[in-house]
């Protein structure tokens, strides 16, 4: 039997599909467009396109991780990979490459479900919540390497190698898993239909569920909108090149990484909703620097990088407060049918997040404005979810 951290390892390397297929070629986006003779505007949509892909597919994929086990949907989704990374690092064009992505979008659906039951299956309560916090926080390290792996990859082999690296790791990783995932899946897990509408009904009218579940979409939105204008903030308004603006991204990823241990350690000994309230100040408080700063700062301290990267390394600190412990809580009552409830929260969290950012994204709004309103929304959404986790009575510990 597979060790817990090594299990929780193999969750990691799953999980890591889906920030992979994101943040690797965030340098070569540009490249991209000229490669394929398409607009920049149609190559950064495929961002919160792949996201919005990967969130309503879980609608799907939860009752079939539910139905027929862990390992093998991860298998299908593993080999769905494959298909999208060949078909977008073989693209001759637009319509072919965002066919490609949303094969990659579809796959990772599968892997992310299977990731987060397998914690549900194992780990409850303040036990399960840092194993969340730790995913999320060791999850930044691939924006924080992934950026910079992608640019060298397409400085020597052009902007088709890092989708070319993304075939080779789902290979590997296929075949790990193959080998070493274990079956988690629970005796008394609920078999359900392949759409299971009531039972999605039932878990989204509860108020708890949702106010978790709204939080951590907010703060995913935030994260979108982020990633989506950094390169045109960045490289086009600060003027920094491909490298600096991959180390700074890198930076803000160890950040994240090291917040995230941070509150791996505060969460046992001041609780959940003690983070829950840190994310929600945080993520105020950087939703109010970064809005009045057009206002109050001279144009050429507004036009260092500094002046937009501060703001959002404190909303990010109150992502990697907020995620473990609101996950933890809108999972925790559904023991038997995990894999439905992880999808759900899932479509929400990527859908609602990557809706909300390609509506903002749509809007007249300058990069500073928009950013800000996505934070305050993260904040206010926050406030609602802390509020909620004082009125739950009790502690869980972890299975055994």
């Amino acid at each position: 039997m597979v060790s817990p951290r090594y299990f929780i390892a193999l969750l990691l390397c799953l999980v890591l599909l889906s920030p992979l297929g994101i943040d690797l070629f965030l340098p070569t986006l540009p490249y991209i467009a000229s490669g394929l003779q398409t607009p920049v505007s149609h190559i950064q949509l495929t961002i919160p396109l792949f996201l919005l892909v990967m969130g309503i597919g879980q609608l799907i994929s939860g009752p079939l991780v539910d139905n027929y086990g862990r390992k093998p949907i991860a298998l299908v989704g593993l080999g769905l990979y494959l298909l999208g990374s060949a078909l977008a690092a073989l693209a001759i064009n637009w319509p072919v490459f965002l066919i490609a992505r949303i094969i990659q979008g579809m796959a990772v659906c599968c892997t992310a479900v299977v990731a987060f039951s397998g914690v549900r299956d194992r780990l409850e309560g303040d036990d399960a919540a840092r194993a969340y916090s730790f995913l999320n926080g060791s999850l930044n390290i691939v924006p924080a390497l992934a950026p910079l792996l992608g640019g060298i990859l397409a400085h020597y082999w052009g902007w088709r190698a890092p989708f070319g690296f993304l075939f080779l790791y789902g290979l590997v990783l296929m075949i790990i898993v193959y080998k070493w995932l274990p079956e988690t899946r629970p005796h008394s897990t609920q078999h359900s239909a392949i759409f299971p509408a009531g039972t999605y009904l039932s878990i989204i009218k509860q108020p708890a569920f949702l106010a978790f579940t709204l939080s951590i979409a907010s703060a995913l939105g935030m994260v979108l909108t982020y990633v989506s204008l950094a390169p045109t903030v960045l490289m086009e308004h600060d003027a920094l090149s491909p490298f600096s603006f991959s180390v700074i991204f890198g930076v803000n990823g160890l950040w994240i990484m090291a917040v995230s241990a941070l509150a791996n350690r505060i969460i046992p000994k001041c609780g959940r909703p003690f983070c829950l309230l840190l994310g929600t100040l945080s993520m105020t408080l950087a939703g109010i620097i970064l809005f009045l700063e057009p206002y109050l700062l001279a144009p050429a301290i507004l036009a260092h990088w500094l002046s937009y990267m501060i703001p959002v390394a404190i909303s990010v600190a109150g992502l990697a407060f907020i995620m473990g412990p609101a996950t933890s809580y809108a999972l925790a009552p559904f023991q038997q049918n995990a894999g439905v409830a992880s999808a759900l929260l899932g479509f929400i969290q990527m859908a609602g997040g990557a809706g909300g950012s390609l509506v903002i994204l749509l809007l007249p709004l300058s990069p500073y404005v928009a950013l800000a309103v996505m934070m305050l929304l993260g904040g206010l959404l926050a406030a609602i979810a802390w509020l909620t986790s004082l009125k739950i009575k009790g502690s869980l510990t972890s299975v055994k």
